[in-house]
């Protein structure tokens, strides 16, 4: 059995990964070591939670602990598709290059340029970077890529969901030819397999997994049901994980719930917290500081549940998560393998639940097409359905993140109330020898500003009672407009802005009225 000092790993690196407790490597540490210390290419294919990470950064240590770096030249460059996993893989850097002098410098969105500017200035041996943020710096001419020894990008398939593959052939004609470089992936998409063909010299290739399969080590499930009606499947999908965890009692000692939309994650989460579990959300919308203190209560057990997007599928090293439950089937198959690998880690057992209606039957599909065997089906808790309805927990879940309801959480048509009609505004009469009645007035005082003022001449100007004239002439000019209202004629709640038709008076005609005119006219 191969153990770790058989790999030519530099003494001081030794140390450090066992004071971390381990002593065997895992079958991708194996085999990508040895080539990468004789400073070849490596192309590494891998399912997740299989030590890719260590892979990567224990023969960086090895091979960098000659020489000295350079201000904003950094000599290796660590690319990452999410801010987590960047910070993942520094954590792994702090704790096996301890005994060593090798500095770092991480590059991250959500933080302030001016921090890592500094990094940069004072020379750094290992840059850890996202792609946009990397290239930030770079256009800002605070960073310089031609003195890079070794590349690596890191879950090069997230790379290629998340958009980044022109930033990342962008990045990699900015560093030298001659540069060493490690591809790592869980699957090897078309894209990715151009660009290892095009920026790979003569890798070593090695696949320790057959690519999309799910570790042996995890328990899958998929839980199946028809809701009672379309606008209630969001509640009942809701009431069937909440019953789930229940039924996992204390076996659930902590788990990730997976959501395919941020707006969900959200809901979802307040719905847990609702119901008296211990529940937070992360996902890209929130800001670093949040998603790190989320992550860091998720790891020290002070969060029990983990509400997330794909942002957590990919690379995170949590490795006691017990459960994951898919709350929906991922609409891309190879999230199905990143989700559920989140569990079952470094030979611990675990369990995944995947939630699914009859409207995931195209996704799910494909899931077990990409997986090549059916997921075993399990049954609803019983009871689960009973107490969820249209009404279940509806402020939490009736309204997005933004305050607009929701897409399908609108009341049946039966069950809306009829809007009250509103009142017809009565109209004050009087005659013309009556006295003036005063009319309640509805409207604010300040409606009657809303005119525009008659311009000041310069004649006005040089009058010092120009303020007073104008002000009378004002109200002589609304008389005027309005001629019956001298004799109190007012239409409530319509304020200065009355049609004049409505001014009017009229008078019905009858026949024998009508009779007389027709008379007159003759005569």
């Amino acid at each position: 059995m191969t153990k770790f000092s058989d790999l030519a790993l530099d003494p001081r690196v030794l140390q450090a990964v066992s004071d971390a407790g381990y002593e065997v490597p895992t079958p991708i540490q194996a085999q990508a070591i040895p080539p990468a210390l004789e400073r070849r290419d490596v192309l590494g294919i891998a399912q997740t939670g299989t030590g890719k990470t260590a892979s990567f950064v224990l023969p960086m240590i090895t091979l960098l602990g000659q020489g000295r770096a350079r201000a904003r030249m950094p000599r290796s460059l660590v690319l990452a598709p999410t801010r987590e996993l960047a910070a993942q893989v520094a954590e792994n850097f702090d704790t096996y290059a301890k005994y060593t002098k090798l500095t770092k410098a991480l590059l991250i969105g959500g933080v302030s340029f001016g921090e890592q500017d500094k990094l940069i200035d004072r020379g750094v041996d290992v840059l850890i970077a996202t792609p946009g943020r990397l290239l930030d710096h770079h256009e800002r001419g605070k960073l310089l890529l031609t003195g890079v020894e070794i590349m690596v990008v890191d879950e090069a398939d997230r790379m290629l969901d998340m958009g980044f593959i022109p930033d990342i052939e962008r990045i990699f004609q900015l560093t030298p030819p001659k540069r060493q470089t490690l591809f790592f992936s869980a699957t090897m998409a078309p894209e990715i397999e151009r660009i290892t063909n095009a920026f790979l010299k003569t890798p070593v290739k090695i696949e320790v997994a057959r690519q999309a399969t799910a570790s042996a080590t995890i328990e899958q499930a998929l839980i199946k049901f028809t809701p009672s009606r379309k606008d209630r499947s969001f509640a009942e999908k809701r009431a069937v994980l909440r019953a789930l965890i229940r039924q996992e009692g204390e076996g659930c000692t902590n788990a990730i719930v997976f959501c395919n939309r941020k707006m969900d994650v959200d809901v979802v989460a307040k719905s847990l917290k609702q119901h008296g579990f211990n529940a937070s959300p992360i996902h890209g919308d929130l800001d670093q500081s949040v998603r790190t203190r989320t992550l860091d209560g998720f790891r020290d057990g002070s969060v029990h549940l983990l509400i997330a997007s794909d942002v957590a599928a990919r690379g995170l090293d949590i490795p006691a998560v017990s459960h994951i439950f898919n709350f929906d089937v991922p609409s891309h198959p190879e999230d199905y393998i990143h989700r559920i690998g989140r569990t079952g880690r470094a030979g611990r057992m675990g369990k995944s639940y995947t939630i699914a209606t009859p409207h995931d039957d195209k996704y799910l599909a494909a899931v077990e097409h990409l997986i090549k065997m059916p997921i075993p089906r399990g049954e609803v808790p019983a009871g689960a359905l009973e107490g969820a309805s249209e009404t279940d927990d509806r402020p939490a879940s009736s309204r997005s993140t933004s305050g607009r309801p929701r897409r399908g959480s609108e009341p049946h048509y039966a069950d809306r109330k009829p809007e009250p009609k509103a009142d017809v505004m009565p109209v004050i009469e009087t005659a013309a020898n009556e006295a003036p009645v005063e009319a309640t007035r509805l409207v604010p005082e300040h409606s009657e500003t809303r005119r525009s003022p008659r311009p000041v001449s310069s004649e006005d100007r040089r009058s010092p009672d120009h303020r007073s004239e104008r002000g009378s002439d004002q109200r002589g000019s609304d008389d005027r407009r309005y001629p019956s209202r001298g004799q109190g004629d007012r239409v409530v709640g319509m304020g200065d802005h009355v049609p004049d038709f409505i001014l009017r008076s009229f008078r019905i005609a009858t026949p024998a009225t009508e009779e007389t005119e027709d008379e007159a006219s003759e005569g």
